[in-house]
């Protein structure tokens, strides 16, 4: 009899959670909280630094996943036994990453039954393992598990990672399309929308004064973890032990200091080193689970996942991917743009970052609001999950309460997600 009476109570339950669902509607159906509701319980990132001369350049990328993860138990609390699939994205290790991230995991501490998985799907792997966490959890084939990303641009990016094509996909037009540099098709996309080389540098150089203020203020403080690496300093050789904690890529940059950088990509472009994201090393880990479990385990909740789209789009217009794909993630979450307070939208270059605001109709005060890659970097497969603790420590530092993430995606995608903060 008492089964009985529980079971109905779970029906009962399940059919308020559901008339909720039916009722909110709009931002304030958004911010309702909901015993299934996929929450974030932590969310941190190692700091990012410069590819081949920055705190990282010794540090394989495993080992930075293994120092998100060791600083994400302890952060947390969790009890690593409880966690069950582990997505990690990344982009340019050999064979996914997918061996040496299962060793990181065991080495941090979790246990043999804790699943590892790489995956890639370029500037948005670190969003889709998050994603694919959360959905995951949704359809409840796991209850407890952590989206993450990393990329070592220093000792895995370069001629090597350029993909080898068979001659059937280079004779194939559209096929041919998906090897053009990314430099290139933004150089293009630049002068075909009409985005002049002074507006790119003024968005750059913005972005730049936004991630100093916020370093000098200490804004990153709670979403970086510090990591103990071995350094070699290349005038001596000598071997060191440091300890790395902030982004080493943030510098005073002014537009009469971009305005002496050299176009990368043509005599007369207005693409350069100043104004695209920066090659970079880093690490970023999501502890994700549904809100009932949340509480149950005495987790502090950080903000909840709502949404996610991914839209492809020409491959030679990979840029606009945020422009297409941040809108289907609104709609999917029932809110307009306006719904929206705070933007992270990937800085890959400030020509295409420039052109999907303006379109979209973004105002430039609510779009990355303490600067983004072009100032501290983009670790491709890390940054999708790097914008989730950014975002969600500044939606509530900020006293605000949704967030977007976004990014362009290689070869013409474009992926965005709806997020929370609590």
């Amino acid at each position: 009899m008492a089964n009985q009476t529980g079971k109905m109570q779970d029906a009962q339950d399940r059919l308020s959670q559901v008339a909720s669902h039916m009722n909110a509607t709009g931002r304030a159906g958004l911010l309702e909280k909901r015993p299934d509701d996929i929450v974030v319980t932590a969310a941190l990132r190692t700091p990012i630094t410069k590819g081949g001369k920055g705190g990282f350049k010794d540090t394989a990328g495993a080992d930075l996943l293994y120092g998100a993860f060791t600083n994400l138990i302890q952060r947390s609390g969790i009890d690593p036994s409880l966690v069950e699939d582990i997505a990690v994205g990344n982009v340019l290790a050999p064979g996914g990453g997918a061996t040496e991230f299962r060793a990181a995991a065991l080495a941090a501490g979790f246990p043999a039954s804790a699943a590892v998985r790489s995956l890639n799907r370029q500037c948005s792997s670190g969003l889709q393992a998050c994603v694919d966490i959360a959905n995951a959890i949704r359809c409840n084939m796991i209850e407890v598990g952590i989206g993450a990303g990393v990329e070592s641009m220093s000792t895995q990016y370069g001629p090597q990672a350029v993909t080898e094509f068979s001659e059937l996909l280079e004779n194939h037009p559209a096929s041919a399309e998906c090897k053009v540099p990314m430099g290139q098709l933004s150089e293009q996309m630049a002068k075909d929308r009409h985005i002049s080389r002074k507006d790119q540098d003024q968005f750059a150089v913005n972005s730049y004064q936004k991630a100093s203020i916020a370093q000098k203020q200490g804004l990153f403080d709670e979403e970086i973890a510090p990591l103990k690496v071995k350094w070699t300093d290349p005038k001596t050789d000598e071997e060191k032990e440091i300890t790395v904690s902030v982004d080493d890529g943030v510098r005073e940059v002014t537009m009469q200091s971009i305005g002496k950088i050299k176009a990368a990509f043509s005599k007369d472009g207005t693409i350069h080193a100043g104004n695209a994201s920066q090659i970079s090393d880093g690490a970023a880990a999501v502890l994700l689970m549904k809100r009932s479990t949340a509480e149950r385990l005495g987790q502090k909740i950080l903000g909840k996942y709502v949404s996610a789209s991914v839209v492809g789009v020409p491959p030679l217009l990979m840029g606009i991917g945020p422009w297409k794909a941040i809108p289907v993630a609104l709609e999917k979450a029932g809110i307009s743009k306006d719904d929206v307070d705070i933007y992270e939208i990937n800085e890959a270059f400030a020509s295409q970052c420039l052109w999907c605001a303006n379109e979209l109709g973004i105002p430039m005060e609510k779009i990355n609001p303490k600067g983004g890659a072009i100032a501290f970097g983009h670790p491709l497969g890390c940054t999708g999950a790097r914008q989730v603790s950014t975002l969600l420590y500044e939606l509530r530092r900020t006293k605000k309460k949704v967030g977007v993430s976004s990014m362009c995606v290689g070869t013409g995608m474009g992926m965005a997600a709806v997020w929370v903060s609590e």
